[in-house]
């Protein structure tokens, strides 16, 4: 599976951003997609996942301010991100997870830039 992320730039604080991981098949065969994000100097961290099932979850520093969603037609996976922070600077990278059997298959986008100034 390829992921493929993108919208990702530079705002203002209280700025909004929407970032799409667009899937090279389909996004309902991945059990869990997600974002992550990684500052410098920080290790990767889980923003935001979107289950088969549609099930969401948050980061606590971000609930309330981020939406996941998904177009499974378009196989995408965005992220709105709005009341933006400037510790929200960050790399983000698409996630997916799939599991055959008892076996876990992790695929990763490449990174998108996040700056948000004060």
């Amino acid at each position: 599976v390829q992921l493929q992320a993108f919208g990702g730039g530079s705002v203002q604080a209280g700025g909004s951003l929407r970032l799409s991981c667009a899937a090279s098949e389909s996004i309902l065969k991945m059990n869990v997609m997600g974002w992550y994000r990684q500052a410098p100097g920080n290790q990767r961290e889980s923003v935001a996942s979107i289950a088969v099932s549609s099930t969401t979850n948050y980061a606590d520093s971000v609930k309330g301010r981020f939406t996941i969603s998904r177009d499974v037609a378009k196989n995408t996976v965005y992220l709105e991100m709005n009341s933006l922070k400037p510790e929200d600077t960050a790399v983000y990278y698409c996630n997916a997870v799939r599991m055959v059997l008892w076996s876990k298959y992790d695929y990763w986008g490449q990174g998108t830039q996040v700056t948000v100034s004060s």
